[in-house]
């Protein structure tokens, strides 16, 4: 819901202790972890859709959201953001973030539900079952599997980043053109 806990970790320790103790269910902790994701980021979302747009109409020009920038990213999320909520889930910062900024940027709450609800199953769900049923190997398999999904992120999002870039203005000119018909349809 915004706030940068260490939730992969909560969700590890959750699944080795049922994994060591026996006194908890994992299928209990991987449903805990699953609806404290769905759960959480709706209300994330609802705070974006209340509060977010004025919020970085107001304020947003301090961090470089030109309204022309809120406009591409409304866009975006018009055209995106499935995806954009979907794989955000599994990126550290985005995951603080993404459902903020799709409540403020207006996406439809059903179809962020939907996306949200996947991203959370399989983000929550795949860490605890996967910690509990790797169990002590956990340790082995992490710090290499870490580092590859770590610099597949930072590719992935420097890519975005340079193609945002490079392609900011041309995106920007489509998500304004649309902004004009929808907001006079003729």
């Amino acid at each position: 819901m915004g706030l940068p806990v260490p939730a992969e970790t909560c969700i590890i320790t959750a699944s080795l202790y049922c994994l060591k103790t026996h006194h908890l269910a994992i299928q209990g902790v991987a449903l805990a972890a699953i609806a404290g994701a769905i759960i959480g980021d709706n209300l994330g979302y609802l705070i974006g859709r209340h509060f977010g747009l004025p919020l970085l109409q107001k304020h947003g020009s301090r961090v470089g959201l030109t309204p022309e920038r809120l406009v591409l990213g409304q866009y975006l999320f018009r055209h995106h953001g499935s995806a954009i909520v979907f794989l955000g889930r599994f990126v550290s910062v985005l995951r603080v973030f993404v459902a903020l900024l799709a409540g403020a940027c207006n996406m439809h709450w059903k179809r962020f539900m939907l996306f949200n609800a996947l991203g959370g199953t399989c983000w929550a769900g795949g860490y605890a079952m996967g910690t509990y049923l790797l169990g002590r190997k956990i340790s082995e398999v992490s710090g290499p599997t870490g580092i590859a999904i770590g610099v597949l992120t930072v590719i992935g999002l420097l890519g975005s980043g340079l193609f945002l870039r490079k392609n900011e203005t041309r995106l920007t000119q489509l998500a304004l053109a649309e902004e004009k018909r929808i907001a006079s349809p003729a």
